[in-house]
């Protein structure tokens, strides 16, 4: 696909993937429209963290998911739509989730209806490997069963299938990207990762929840190449694709690594406040990545401790963003 002048829409622009996603669209010629959430603070979120020249060349509109209208107002001419906004902490689903309800399902319905109604070439849906619950076999491939282990899961599960039945009903080309967990610059600290770097950079111990989970990660510049693979392959229309690295790392070696690369020794600390309730923690997530290699030609670019090492620099360049004695959900 050629990207020089193609007129985009990322929603969820603002977020830590959203605003790579537009920064490696603008780099490749893209008419970029960036949707992020209204405040009265005219705040872009993680888009302020672009170079400037980037941040001049985006068309930036504020709103919200949930407003039909709205959406169907931005959708409307556009060629790509790549669909990432959305709520996303599991935490806070615990305490919030008709709002998960509204922002995952609804605004998911409101993105797929205006698609279908103006035309769009291509939507690109974010799901998330939280869908697949604990893994009931490793790696996991896009035939996994998938289980609502939390309301912030069960409301990608319907999100997800409300993309899969325009594909099915309609014929809307709509392609389920499904990111495994991702890290790198500019992701907050409701992230283990981020939560680590800050913590061990600041505090005498790191405080984390359950340190046995293992987690699939992949840094952010390889899960935007994954949603540009997925954007240009009519191989992934109508298809669910697995994004992740294939292998997986426990949060307790998770922490060891990123206190050894700080040259640190600190105690890891488990906190009560921070472990999830024992049906809803998703064990072990490890990608078969498989699908993605075989039908849009993604593939690895960047090696996990460069990954880790370019994280902690932005951290180490930004700790007045982050709150390293507050537990975020």
């Amino acid at each position: 696909m050629n990207w020089r002048g193609k007129k985009v829409l990322v929603t969820g622009a603002g977020g830590f993937i959203g605003s790579h996603l537009c920064e490696a669209l603008l780099d490749l010629g893209a008419d970029v429209t960036a949707m992020v959430h209204y405040n009265s603070r005219g705040d872009w979120g993680n888009l302020e963290l672009l170079p400037k020249f980037s941040k001049t060349a985006l068309r930036v509109v504020a709103g919200n998911i949930e407003d039909t209208a709205f959406v169907s107002g931005i959708v409307k001419n556009k060629e790509i739509v790549f669909h990432l906004a959305a709520l996303i902490g599991i935490p806070y689903s615990y305490h919030a989730v008709f709002s998960y309800l509204r922002t995952n399902v609804e605004g998911t319905a409101n993105v797929l209806e205006a698609a279908r109604s103006h035309g769009a070439e291509r939507v690109v849906h974010t799901s998330t490997s939280e869908t697949y619950g604990t893994a009931l076999y490793t790696p996991i491939n896009e035939k996994h069963p998938l289980q609502g282990q939390s309301p912030y899961s069960a409301s990608k599960i319907g999100a997800d299938k409300l993309a899969e039945s325009y594909w099915l009903s309609f014929n809307l080309p709509v392609a389920i990207i499904r990111p495994f967990n991702t890290f790198g610059p500019r992701q907050s600290s409701r992230a283990v990762i981020p939560t680590i770097i800050t913590q061990a950079l600041t505090q005498e111990c790191v405080r984390l929840g359950a340190t046995d989970p293992v987690r699939d990660l992949t840094y952010v510049k390889d899960t935007v190449f994954g949603f540009i693979k997925v954007a240009e392959s009519d191989r992934a229309i109508g298809e669910v694709i697995n994004i992740g690295a294939g292998w997986g790392i426990s949060i307790a070696d998770l922490a060891a690594r990123i206190l050894t690369l700080l040259g640190f020794e600190k105690p890891i600390v488990i906190d009560p406040e921070r472990v999830r309730p024992e049906k809803s923690e998703v064990h072990k997530l490890i990608c078969d990545n498989r699908k993605a290699l075989e039908n849009t030609g993604w593939s690895l670019q960047y090696s996990f401790d460069d990954g880790l090492k370019a994280t902690i620099e932005f951290v180490q360049q930004h700790i007045h963003l982050f709150k390293p004695n507050q537990y975020m959900i």
